[in-house]
């Protein structure tokens, strides 16, 4: 099992900045992927951003150039750093674990518990 603990949301104006973080712990796979999804009211889950151990990134297309993903040092933590918030962000953000390590728990997929982000126009 793996666990996440989220933390940095809240209530901005636009243009304004939050940075979320996500740290897992538990048995955590050593090829995996950590990013962020959104969930908006009658919206269905999207992914925003995520990163590969090795490194390499994915972003949605809607937040390219003001969103930025990134890893601790020990890399079990990952950092979403939004900046020109939009109210179309407005949404719940999950982190999210994939296990990419061959194995039983290849393709496993653990999330958060959620952590609202809220932009006022």
């Amino acid at each position: 099992q793996v666990q996440l603990a989220e933390s940095g949301g809240g209530l901005v104006q636009a243009g304004g900045s939050l940075r979320l973080s996500c740290t897992a712990s538990g048995s955590i796979c050593s090829i995996n992927r950590m990013g962020w999804f959104r969930q908006a009211p009658g919206k269905e889950r999207e992914l925003v951003a995520a990163i590969h151990s090795s490194a390499w990134t994915d972003y949605a297309e809607s937040v390219k150039g003001r969103f930025t993903i990134s890893r601790g040092d020990t890399k079990s933590t990952v950092y979403l750093q939004m900046n020109s918030l939009k109210p179309e962000d407005t949404a719940v953000y999950y982190c999210n674990h994939r296990c990419l390590s061959h194995g039983p728990n290849y393709g496993h997929d653990y999330w958060g518990q959620g952590t609202q982000v809220t932009v006022s126009s």
